[in-house]
């Protein structure tokens, strides 16, 4: 029986790879993310096992909306993946812009906290699995980063869920990935990890006993 996997961020780059890895190893998949169109487009081309769920990472409201959705298309919900997240154009403390704060904070800790609060209830009931995109920014100094300070959040939170969900036989798995080449960067990365690692890496993660 085909299982299912709610995505964030899965218009582009990780999110996107990971969806037509999911798909090609027989899971169902509800792609969530702001840009409607690339949703629509990608759900269109993995067919009929994919579901377009447009929102805001950041909106508690848009999270519940897009699961209860995913739950009643494919009947149910046996993993998630937390996978959206932004960076800083300006980087440091002291020459940083507050609003690449704002929103680095809505999105890598504040929209991967909703993500698991719409997430839970249904993984209870499945028993299943919780993702997370960390970072190798997150294990490590980096001078002036706050972007891996939000990452340091990530590391530090998934373990503390872990334990959580191990109460009820779930489980939860942070990837921790170095330098990743998708539209996250403005400049090609050509001797970075490439998406489809990151995808090939969350597919082995689910398909563990």
């Amino acid at each position: 029986m085909a299982r299912t996997l709610f995505i964030t961020g899965a218009s582009t780059g990780i999110g996107a790879a990971s969806a037509r890895a999911a798909v090609a190893a027989g899971w169902r998949v509800g792609l969530f993310a702001r840009s409607a169109d690339r949703l629509h487009a990608l759900a269109e081309e993995l067919g009929e096992g994919a579901l377009a769920l447009p929102g805001d990472v950041a909106s508690e409201q848009d999270q519940h909306r897009a699961v209860a959705a995913c739950r009643e298309r494919f009947g149910g919900l046996d993993a998630a993946f937390a996978n959206a997240g932004v960076g800083a154009a300006r980087p440091g403390t002291e020459g940083g812009d507050p609003a690449d704060w704002r929103r680095m904070l809505d999105v890598n800790v504040w929209g991967a906290l909703l993500t698991a609060k719409a997430a839970l209830p249904a993984l209870r009931e499945s028993r299943g699995h919780f993702v997370i995109t960390g970072s190798n920014a997150g294990r490590r100094h980096i001078k002036g980063s706050i972007y891996g300070a939000t990452k340091w959040f990530v590391r530090g939170w998934a373990g503390n869920l872990a334990l959580e969900m191990e109460e009820w036989g779930g489980r939860c798995t942070l990837l921790s990935p170095g330098m990743v080449d998708t539209p996250f960067f403005d400049d090609p990365k050509p001797d970075a990890l490439t998406p489809e690692d990151l995808a090939e890496a969350l597919v082995f993660a689910l398909s563990r006993p």
